[in-house]
C-alpha cells in the first residue's frame, strides 16, 4: 500500500502514532508517555534534546544512518511530531524506562502494520473487481464510500486507526472474498452482500470453537 497511514497506539494510558509506510514511531509520543509514567513513579522528566545530543546517541544515529539512512525526522513548530526509525525507538524507550523498551518490542514485532497495508492492498483489488461490474460508473464513488461504511461496521470498528490486529484481518478476508465473488458474477451488489456475510460466517464459528 503505497498511501502513509498515522495509526495509534497505546502505550501506558497514551496514544503513540506509527507511520505505517515507513513504520517511523512518534519520539514525541513516546516522552510524552514515558514522563507521565516517570512522574508517578518519581523520576524527573526525559530531556529528549538533551538525549540526542548524547555522543552515545549520536553515534548510534550515525550507525543506523550507515544500514537504513534517515533514522530522524524532526518536526518544526508547536505540535509538530519527531519521527524516529523503530530501532532508534527502542533506545531511546530504554532511556527513558526498561520497562518501556519491553512495550515498545512488542510492537514492533506484532503484525499489525502487515495485515493495515495488506487490507491496503486488498481494498485496491476489491475495487477494480466492482469497478468492472458497475452497471452505472458516475456513481462507483458514492458507492464504494457505502461498501466500505458497511465492511467498516460489519467489522465493529469506529476508526480504523485504532483497529486491532483481528479487526484488519477480518477486513482484509472481506476484501478477498468480495473480489473473488465479483470475479465470477455479473452485478457489484451480490459480491458485497454475500462477502461480508461469508466471512462473518466462517468468523463467527471459529468464536464459538475458542470459546468451548
Amino acid at each position: 500500500m503505497k498511501t502513509e497511514v498515522v495509526m495509534k497506539r497505546e502505550l501506558f494510558g497514551r496514544e503513540i502514532s506509527q507511520k505505517s509506510k515507513s513504520e517511523f514511531f512518534s519520539a514525541t509520543d513516546l516522552v510524552r508517555a514515558g514522563d507521565e509514567w516517570r512522574a508517578k513513579n518519581g523520576i524527573s522528566r526525559f530531556n529528549m534534546n538533551d538525549w540526542f545530543n548524547q555522543k552515545n546517541t549520536k553515534e548510534f544515529i550515525a550507525e543506523l544512518e550507515v544500514e537504513f539512512g534517515t533514522v530522524k525526522i524532526s518536526g518544526r513548530g508547536r505540535g509538530k511530531h519527531t519521527w524516529v526509525h523503530p530501532l532508534l525507538f527502542i533506545d531511546m524507550a530504554l532511556a527513558i524506562s526498561p520497562k518501556l523498551k519491553v512495550e515498545v518490542y512488542k510492537w514492533i514485532y506484532d503484525s499489525l502494520l502487515k495485515f493495515r497495508n495488506d487490507s491496503g492492498d486488498s481494498y485496491k483489488k476489491m475495487t477494480g473487481y466492482l469497478w468492472d461490474r458497475m452497471s452505472n460508473k458516475s456513481n462507483f464513488r458514492k458507492y464504494i464510500v457505502d461498501v466500505s461504511n458497511k465492511i467498516r461496521k460489519a467489522c465493529n470498528v469506529e476508526d480504523w486507526e485504532h483497529a486491532s490486529e483481528e479487526q484488519l484481518n477480518l477486513r482484509d478476508k472481506m476484501h478477498d472474498t468480495i473480489s473473488t465473488i465479483a470475479s465470477v458474477m455479473n452485478n457489484e451488489v451480490d459480491p458485497v452482500r454475500l462477502g461480508i456475510s461469508h466471512v462473518l460466517k466462517e468468523h463467527n464459528k471459529k468464536l464459538e470453537i475458542l470459546n468451548k
